[in-house]
């Protein structure tokens, strides 16, 4: 029986203009559901060749820039002024989730490739995007976003597409108090099958969708739903409409800033796996506000 077609959409950072974005779209054909796990790893080595690439068009090879880095950590305090400044790349995997149509998928487009469509087609399975950020001077952020299709609760494959994943969104439509009654239940689902390194929860926002649309239930007394997001455990919630473009870089922030935060805890500084790649000279801390609508 065959899944889904799967497409993947990348916004990849302009090299030449402080920021812009590009798209590549590349279709990686039908996939079986006993081949998923496989297909899933071909996915994530694309995009690791990516990475790679794009790392070394703008400063040579991974291993020629973990060389120089080493000889950088070894300078003494008299030259290290004069170094050149440390270039940090981080790849996340975020997972977006919810009832099927919340808008998960128009949040998903909107961020990456500020477009919105009314048409609406229900994702299988899963689907993914990569959103890269220029995050300040020393940092490029590049965002696996995955798109999971709300029916997929009720199936197996959840543990697998939240493998490794660092934060995640959980998406309810407040037009419909029903989608709200669930979001408990994906919350369960995922804290029961990701965990940081540390063995607490991974950092998960909730976005009230479509609030350019009359609302019901919970979120006409936001006092309720402060009280609600502390004692489930929520990084924070926002209100979001991908129609209209509201709060969705707000609430992309503030996960980011959470995910960078469990980050440096757990890495204390360090690069330990192959995708992040810091690209030359020293380090240098960057501190940023916390962009929360809780």
């Amino acid at each position: 029986m065959v899944t889904r077609v799967i497409t993947v959409v990348s916004s990849v950072a302009s090299r030449t203009n402080g920021g812009a974005t590009s798209d590549l779209e590349l279709d990686l054909g039908s996939v079986k559901s006993a081949d998923i796990s496989g297909t899933l790893r071909r996915r994530s080595s694309i995009l690791r060749g990516w990475i790679k690439r794009g790392a070394e068009s703008r400063g040579g090879s991974v291993t020629h820039q973990r060389q120089h880095l080493q000889q950088g950590r070894t300078m003494t305090k008299s030259n290290m002024s004069t170094a050149p400044t440390e270039k940090r790349e981080h790849l996340y995997k975020i997972l977006v989730i919810g009832e099927l149509g919340t808008g998960k998928t128009s949040f998903i487009k909107r961020y990456v490739h500020q477009f919105f469509s009314q048409n609406y087609r229900a994702t299988i399975g899963v689907d993914f995007a990569l959103k890269v950020l220029n995050w300040d001077q020393n940092t490029i952020i590049r965002l696996q976003l995955w798109d999971i299709a709300g029916q997929e609760r009720f199936g197996n494959m959840t543990r697998v597409y939240y493998k490794e994943a660092v934060g995640a969104f959980i998406v309810f439509d407040v037009t419909r108090n029903a989608t709200f009654e669930a979001v408990i239940k994906w919350k369960q689902d995922l804290d029961s099958k990701v965990q940081l390194p540390n063995g607490k929860p991974i950092p998960c926002i909730l976005l009230a969708n479509k609030s350019d649309q009359p609302k019901q239930g919970i979120v006409t007394t936001p006092a309720k739903l402060d009280e609600y997001v502390k004692e489930h455990g929520f990084a924070g919630w926002f209100e979001t409409s991908a129609k209209e473009n509201v709060n969705i870089e707000e609430a992309a922030k503030s996960l980011v800033n959470k995910i960078l935060m469990n980050d440096k805890q757990t890495n204390a500084g360090e690069i330990v796996d192959s995708d992040r790649f810091a690209l030359a000279g020293g380090s240098k801390d960057s501190h940023q506000k916390k962009n929360c609508a809780c």
